[in-house]
């Protein structure tokens, strides 16, 4: 649907989470008996969770955590954890300075090349613990560190970009070909970011495995701020899952959505999952874990850019252990934790006993959902900020 903004220009109407509710249908069921398993490739998850490749949440000893629990942990490849052999003295810089100085340090910071020497190095720490090891980088760099990280044993290589296109022009370097990098990968390959119908199945059609959804909803991003683009994640997700249903369709090949980035509470992610989302990523709401290596605090990856910065640190805090984020029991009433609990509970109310049938919940656009009734919460969060 698009509606008029001016003489001879429409905008579409798109919704983010919260401009939507779940509606419950005619089943309920036990949500003990409730199976949120999802299949990325060839790798099953228990949970259907990742972890946001930025340096605040992940780190190796992160990643095994992460995946002992059942969910995927992405290793960012163009981190700090592959450009100094003591990071975390490099992260107790970042996190202690000023609000002011924040930026240009992690600016100074990233200007430390890359060592792939850490890349297998930092591989083989997390592969030690035999859970599923990913990884991710930008385009640019993606052949040369596919090669590396095959040979180190890596499971899953994801690229990762602002706004990735199966189609890239450009004069001064040689873009990545998508269609040749998956076909010589042994590995399955991830892309994103992106939010539309007809580049998705674009990207699916190169001959990769996974699809992240998102331009700039993250807590630490700035991109929308920064060079104004991006669909709200509701309607983002929509779009993208419906370009996987209908390559499924045409193909017999299942390529699942993975919803990047935008929610806040747990909520939010069931909300994902009812828009067509096969996993989401997580990013701040993990870094409040007490084993995050960020300690509570949380920056875009595009932060260090030295011309154009598209991200911010931003400080969440901590407010418990990752257990107790992802499975509880919950400690504070916010829906921060327990994800796999309110997800679990969700789908039970919806009928929903899996992740195919979530999918497929009523929708209802709604957005007085969170407002409606909420008088004295209002007043309580108000008392809390002062």
């Amino acid at each position: 649907m698009a509606m008029w903004i001016g003489i001879n220009r429409k905008a579409r109407v798109c919704y983010g989470f919260d401009d939507i509710s779940l509606v419950p249908g005619p089943l309920t069921i036990n949500p003990e008996e409730v199976d949120i398993s999802t299949q990325i490739g060839p790798f099953k998850l228990d949970i259907p969770v990742f972890a946001a490749a930025m340096d605040g949440v992940v780190d190796p000893k992160f990643a095994l955590l992460f995946g002992k629990m059942g969910g995927i942990a992405v290793l960012n490849l163009m981190g700090i954890y592959t450009r100094y052999k003591d990071p975390y003295s490099v992260i107790e810089k970042i996190i202690s300075s000023s609000p002011e100085e924040a930026t240009q340090i992690i600016q100074n910071v990233y200007k430390e090349p890359v060592k792939e020497s850490l890349i297998e190095q930092r591989i083989a720490e997390i592969k030690k613990g035999k859970v599923i090891c990913a990884v991710s980088c930008i385009p640019q760099y993606a052949e040369r560190y596919l090669e590396i990280s095959q040979s180190s044993g890596v499971d899953i290589f994801v690229v990762q970009a602002t706004v990735i296109t199966a189609k890239h022009i450009s004069t001064k370097y040689k873009p990545l070909d998508l269609n040749s990098f998956c076909k010589k990968a042994r590995v399955p390959i991830l892309v994103g970011n992106c939010v539309t119908f007809d580049v998705a199945y674009e990207l699916m059609q190169t001959g990769i495995s996974g699809l992240l959804v998102g331009i700039g909803p993250g807590a630490a991003c700035t991109t929308r701020e920064v060079l104004g683009i991006g669909v709200p994640q509701v309607t983002a997700t929509a779009d993208c899952a419906a370009a996987r249903d209908f390559y499924f369709k045409k193909t017999g090949r299942y390529i699942p959505i993975i919803t990047d980035g935008g929610m806040v509470t747990s909520g939010d992610v069931c909300k994902a999952f009812a828009c067509g989302a096969d996993a989401v990523m997580i990013g701040s709401g993990l870094v409040k874990a007490i084993e995050s290596p960020g300690k509570g605090y949380h920056w875009g990856m595009a932060t260090s850019d030295e011309n154009l910065p598209r991200g911010t640190r931003i400080k969440v805090g901590t407010t418990g252990t990752l257990k107790e984020i992802l499975f509880g029991p919950a400690k504070v009433d916010d829906g921060s934790q327990n994800l796999i609990g309110a997800l679990k509970l969700s789908m039970a109310s919806l009928g929903a006993k899996n992740i195919k049938e979530m999918q497929l919940v009523e929708v209802a656009i709604a957005p007085s959902v969170k407002t409606e009734g909420k008088i004295y919460q209002s007043v309580k969060k108000l008392q809390k900020e002062k």
